[in-house]
């Protein structure tokens, strides 16, 4: 069983809470919605002569992966002698580093990758070489963010701390009023803060968020050390042997900022967006109102499902809806299972939320960003409940795939 798996169904059995503080929410273990949808993907892949994972397409397009990022990065550092020619091999790491956490990292992590286990985990350490703990994702993403998502105080993808106010149920300080327009720039340095600061801070507390996980010991703390140790090496080590200091904290900037900015932007575009929802348990009993699978469809939306260049570049993550009802089926199949999942969300009832486009999504995003700053949206007051309602009603019909 999946670390995933295994913290749905504890969210799913334990009893009632007499508060939501006093832990992790529970579902409604009835999921008729979820039960139907799986017997529909499961009889797809009985008549499509393949499995779910170990696709040949994802084996050549994680070679091709791999193979841009090493060549920009031995291109960048060894090389590359002037500036025009530095700063465009440098940003093409970025999107390289960040194009291999998508599609490789991201698909080993969720045991999408291989039906063999250690393929998968030998992908999912990918991280540990790019700058950030594989162990300490896994809780933060797979765990928490999967099985909470978008539930404030729960989800720690949402929570930017005083910077910046993303969900209704968090509290507006004066300077969201100008998130609109500031948050972009922060978005960037994402990986400097996780390379250098997060993985540190969580390792120490034991703690993401409120959820608490057992330190890593044996092979996940060498992975974790070493990880750390390599990436430090080819990040600053071995380019100061070649290039001025300043110049290796220059390039190692431009990377990280590239990298930052399109992790960001991309999870942002699926969750922090008009038409995803920010669902709380109720207080009395720390229960959500809807089962798992109904809670994903409600608080994710696929954008720009029809630009092929970008769901290879992002690893299928355009499909955000696909990815969260079956993180462990490989990205390259969530295409085929898109139209499945919309005809069952029809089928029960459920919106099944599209931007059309990428620019509709990073509108979208930024209008979120803008309404969730303004004094009307205050956490907790009736002007927020109404101002939330009008999201509601004012949204537009989203294209379906």
């Amino acid at each position: 069983m999946s670390t995933l798996e295994a913290c749905e169904l504890a969210a799913i059995a334990a009893p009632d809470r007499p508060s939501a503080a006093a832990g992790p929410p529970k579902f409604d273990p009835n999921d008729p919605f979820r039960r139907a949808l799986r017997a529909k993907v499961d009889q797809y892949f009985a008549g499509a002569g393949f499995g779910p994972r170990d696709s040949r397409e994802m084996y050549v397009k994680s070679a091709l992966v791999l193979g841009a990022l090493g060549t920009s990065y031995a291109l960048l550092v060894f090389a590359a002698a002037n500036w025009w020619l530095a700063v465009p091999l440098a940003v093409l790491l970025g999107l390289s580093v960040a194009a291999a956490g998508f599609n490789v990292q991201h698909d080993g992590a969720h045991h999408a990758y291989s039906e063999r286990r250690w393929i998968n985990r030998l992908a999912a350490t990918s991280l540990d070489l790019l700058g950030a703990s594989s162990y300490i994702w896994a809780r933060k993403h797979n765990s928490i963010h999967h099985s909470y998502t978008n539930i404030a105080g729960q989800d720690d993808d949402i929570n930017v701390g005083s910077l910046g106010r993303l969900s209704p149920s968090q509290r507006r300080l004066p300077l969201h009023r100008f998130q609109h327009l500031y948050l972009w720039v922060l978005y960037g340095f994402l990986a400097i803060k996780w390379h250098l600061v997060d993985d540190f801070r969580d390792l120490i507390a034991s703690r993401i968020g409120q959820h608490r996980f057992p330190r890593p010991r044996g092979r996940d703390l060498a992975v974790l050390i070493g990880g750390k140790a390599t990436f430090f090496t080819l990040a600053f080590g071995l380019p100061l042997l070649l290039h001025p200091w300043w110049v290796v904290l220059f390039f190692y900037g431009v990377v990280s900022f590239v990298e930052g900015f399109v992790l960001s932007v991309v999870f942002q575009m699926a969750h922090c967006v008009e038409e995803a929802e920010f669902p709380l348990p109720r207080p009395s009993t720390g229960r959500m109102d809807t089962p798992w699978a109904e809670h994903q469809v409600e608080t994710t939306v696929n954008f720009a499902p029809r630009n092929r260049l970008l769901f290879w570049c992002i690893g299928g993550l355009n499909f955000q809806i696909e990815h969260h009802l079956f993180p462990q089926i490989c990205h390259v199949h969530y295409p085929a299972l898109a139209p499945l999942v919309e005809q069952t969300c029809r089928q029960f009832g459920l919106r099944y939320a599209v931007n059309p486009t990428f620019r509709a999504g990073l509108a979208s995003h930024y209008r979120w960003l803008r309404r969730m700053g303004r004094p009307a949206a205050e956490a907790g007051s009736p002007v927020d409940m109404a101002s939330r309602g009008s999201v509601m009603e004012e949204r537009r019909p989203c294209a379906a795939t």
